[in-house]
């Protein structure tokens, strides 16, 4: 019996149109790279295939490729199904390269559409736009009673609309297996809308790490104006850690001001958007980024995570990922994350 322990081995899986491949690529992988993004941004899986034999057939555009990632001692998870969009050979030595994007992001969402919402709410926005591209709406906790006075959709997709109104809440709007999923930053949950378990990394963990920070003064509030039709003249309303206080100036009263472009309709909608320009800002004054020496196929845009064994001040802290990559081929199979701070209510 051999008294050595086993070492784990990298493990995946591909179908294209529902076929299995795998067995067919596995030695003509040399790389593999899943980049996994938040929101409407179409995560993408790239394909390098060695073709030294020139056995391989050039897939269509639009097939589909599913894929599955694990190792031999857990076992493997589905990374999702893409839809192929570019198909290279090059050589020599020649090689296939095919570059997918996913498949969620249907055609419908990307469409140009006119329409209005008058007087909604945000979960009967997204409910509108889930039934007309057969999905099913999932919304945080929170978040669909809020009222919306007017939001109007003018030569504009049903994405951009749902990035739009995200940002004025403060929330993400993704697709994910079919499910449209509506919820504030940090209100991390899975496809079905369960909460997600929040991960612990240790250093161990890492094959290296960069850690940032800017100065949490950089703004010290944010400034957003709104129209007041019954004094027929433009105010202000000032978000910062203490709250919300309503002025009529037409000028930020300090150079730390973070002042937002666009003129709301309404003060509720100034405030809401100033809220979530606050948050993201104090999210945003540091930044983590680590690659993981072994895989984590389980990790995900949204995860909550906390680390340890690192500065104090980044163990301190709670992690959310906004990014993650993954990479299999001649290096093993790593995990590279992008992360920003949780909001304070979630940590």
């Amino acid at each position: 019996m051999d008294p050595r322990p086993r070492v784990a081995r990298p493990l995946f899986r591909l179908a294209i149109d529902g076929e299995d491949i795998t067995q067919r690529l596995e030695d003509r992988l040399e790389s593999l790279t899943l980049t996994d993004n938040r929101g409407f941004e179409a995560d993408q899986l790239d394909l390098t295939l060695l073709d030294h034999d020139g056995r391989l057939a050039l897939p269509r555009r639009g097939v589909k490729l599913s894929l599955s990632l694990g190792w031999s001692d857990s076992g493997l998870v589905d990374k999702g199904t893409y839809l192929v969009d570019e198909v290279e050979h090059s050589g020599s030595p020649d090689k296939l390269t095919l570059r997918a994007r996913s498949a969620d992001l249907r055609a419908g969402l990307t469409t140009q559409r006119e329409h209005s919402y008058h007087r909604q709410t945000v979960g009967a926005i997204v409910r509108t736009v889930a039934a007309r591209n057969q999905l099913q709406p999932v919304l945080g906790e929170g978040l669909a009673d809020e009222q919306i006075e007017h939001l109007d959709q003018t030569n504009e997709s049903d994405a951009n609309l749902l990035t739009r109104l995200a940002q004025q809440c403060d929330a993400i709007a993704t697709v994910k297996a079919d499910r449209l999923l509506f919820c504030r930053a940090g209100q991390a949950a899975t496809a079905t809308g369960d909460p997600l378990p929040t991960v612990t990394i240790t250093r161990a963990s890492g094959d290296s790490h960069r850690f940032t920070f800017a100065d949490r003064d950089a703004y010290s509030a944010v400034t957003a104006y709104y129209h007041d039709g019954k004094a027929a003249r433009k105010r202000a309303i000032t978000v910062n850690g203490k709250g919300a206080t309503s002025g009529k100036g037409t000028n930020p009263s300090s150079d730390s001001v973070r002042v937002l472009r666009h003129t709301y309709a309404t003060k509720a909608t100034a405030t809401r958007a100033a809220k979530a320009e606050w948050e993201r800002l104090q999210r945003g004054v540091a930044q983590f980024a680590l690659t993981l020496a072994q895989g984590r196929p389980d990790l995900f845009p949204e995860t909550p995570v906390t680390v340890a064994g690192f500065k104090s001040e980044i163990d301190g802290e709670g992690w959310l990922v906004v990014r993650v990559v993954h990479a299999l081929g001649g290096g093993g199979f790593t995990t590279a994350l992008e992360l920003e701070l949780r909001p304070i209510a979630e940590v």
